[in-house]
């Protein structure tokens, strides 16, 4: 038998196991969980190359010095 306390929280399985859902609080539909993943910045496909040239050449100061 359930206590009247575990009766008011209802929950959803989601990847990262259950949720609970707060009183008076509508889940997201899978129409808002779109949205928002459309309405993000978009990252890079490829991670960035360092700017090894000039001032920012690492690889440069990282040489001995020969004289």
């Amino acid at each position: 038998m359930s206590t009247p306390q575990e009766a008011r929280f209802h929950s959803e399985p989601t990847p990262d196991g259950e949720q609970f859902l707060l009183p008076g609080v509508p889940p997201l539909s899978l129409r808002q969980r779109l949205a928002l993943l459309i309405a993000a910045p978009l990252g890079p496909r490829v991670p960035q190359k360092p700017l090894n040239i000039g001032l920012f050449d690492e690889d440069a100061r990282n040489q001995l010095s020969l004289f």
